[in-house]
């Protein structure tokens, strides 16, 4: 039986969950962030609305995606975790939701099916997003090709060089792509310059925002469209072992596919939840990107959140080997799970990743992005401290055809 409805909030009328989240954008848009929420609220109580979303996850991304026991990478774990205090065999079952395999190669296709379908019922002819690893973008570019609707896709110069497989995706499905060099040319300012945009463009165009942040409802509104991921993985999971999991992990920049996975489940009190930040170079120094763990309140991109900045909030470069964690921010919901408690957040180094990557390929034929590849290297830390009859849900968030030359670089291979 589920506990009582606590952590599964809605944020309040001004889109705070606690301290976090809110509407901190230029005048201009407010009008059309209300019109935004309105929308939403109408769109999620219309069943053409859901009929039609719904629809288009089967036939056109695919889903449901498979639920998938890791048996030899358990049974890899396993080998070097010994046994407990009262003699119990140590090894938590691993198990993967297979978002790689959606249409467009992950997660981010979930949200962007939701939110242009918003912009079409709100009239906008023209689609504007930001991404960094690409992912976002390519999906981006698909539902606008979809829905013949051009497209203007905003990338840090940086994230541009190291994902051209997605680069080249965008430009073949009729999106323009704008390479963003101001900053640190990444993620964080590609955003800032899809805001722009927004300010100076707001008659006729809709923002597809990436990640479960920005100011309200889009946190909201993102997570509500990727809990099709939870959702699918509850029903899952007791069909195929008849009980819930005891672990869910997810890699987190913003928080998109972890609160995707994470919601439906939250008040559920025997499942923990793990989220697994880019801790880059390590923790000790500057490059990284882990702003729960590094970072301290503060307001970017529309919304007040925990954010890797100097003490005198000026927002400092995040690093991580995945273009697609490096934000220097976090998902406000996720700011006031950790500070409640209910979500556990801990970080996984470059070569962390490097090595659960390497892993994952060797044991079970998976090539996964180098996001969840954070994910992996805390699920088979965590295992190890596990009972080999309990279970560890990850999401495996992509896949990692867009990552092989940043991969072979990092391991002095000339490709």
């Amino acid at each position: 039986m589920n506990a009582p409805n606590t952590y599964r909030a809605q944020p309040d009328e001004r889109g705070h969950f606690g301290q976090f989240g809110g509407r901190y954008v230029a005048e201009t848009l407010m009008p059309l962030i209300l019109e935004l929420e309105r929308e939403y609220r109408a769109a999620k109580a219309d069943p053409a609305f859901a009929a039609q979303f719904d629809d288009l996850m089967n036939h056109y991304v695919g889903r449901p995606s498979p639920l998938y026991h890791a048996e030899r990478l358990s049974e890899a774990v396993r080998e070097g975790a010994g046994t407990g205090p009262n003699g119990e065999r140590l090894g938590a079952q691993i198990w993967f939701k297979r978002d790689e395999l959606n249409h467009t190669g992950a997660h981010k296709i979930n949200n962007c099916i939701g939110q242009i379908l918003l912009a079409i019922r709100m009239g906008k002819t023209r689609i504007i997003a930001e991404t960094g690893a690409g992912q976002h973008g390519v999906a981006t570019a698909a539902v606008c090709a979809r829905f013949g609707l051009p497209c203007v896709i905003y990338m840090g110069a940086k994230d541009v060089e190291r994902q051209q497989p997605n680069v080249f995706r965008m430009k073949l499905l009729g999106a323009e792509v704008r390479p963003v060099t101001s900053g640190a040319a990444t993620l964080s300012d590609a955003m800032n310059e899809g805001l722009r945009d927004w300010v100076a463009n707001v008659h006729d165009t809709f923002y597809i925002i990436g990640t479960a942040a920005g100011p309200h409802p889009y946190p909201e509104l993102v997570r509500d469209f990727q809990s099709i991921i939870g959702r699918e993985a509850r029903a899952q999971m007791l069909e195929r072992t008849g009980r819930l999991p005891d672990l869910l992990c997810a890699a987190i920049g913003g928080g998109s596919n972890a609160i995707g996975l994470f919601h439906p489940f939250l008040d559920d009190e025997s499942v923990g939840m793990l989220g697994v930040e880019a801790a880059g170079h390590g923790l000790e120094g500057s490059e990284h990107a882990a702003s729960l763990a590094g970072g301290f309140p503060g307001v970017l991109h529309g919304n007040k959140t925990y954010l890797l900045q100097d003490e005198d909030g000026q927002i400092a470069e995040g690093h991580s080997i995945s273009a697609g964690l490096d934000y220097p921010g976090i998902g406000p919901e996720h700011a006031w799970l950790r500070d409640i408690g209910r979500v556990e957040y801990t970080s996984a180094t470059d070569q962390d990743a490097l090595d659960a990557f390497q892993l994952l390929c060797r044991t079970e034929g998976i090539i996964p992005a180098l996001e969840p590849a954070h994910a992996i290297a805390a699920v088979t830390k965590r295992a190890r401290t596990m009972r080999d009859d309990q279970i560890i849900l990850a999401n495996l968030c992509g896949r990692g055809d867009k990552d092989i030359f940043t991969v072979a670089n990092a391991l002095g291979v000339a490709i």
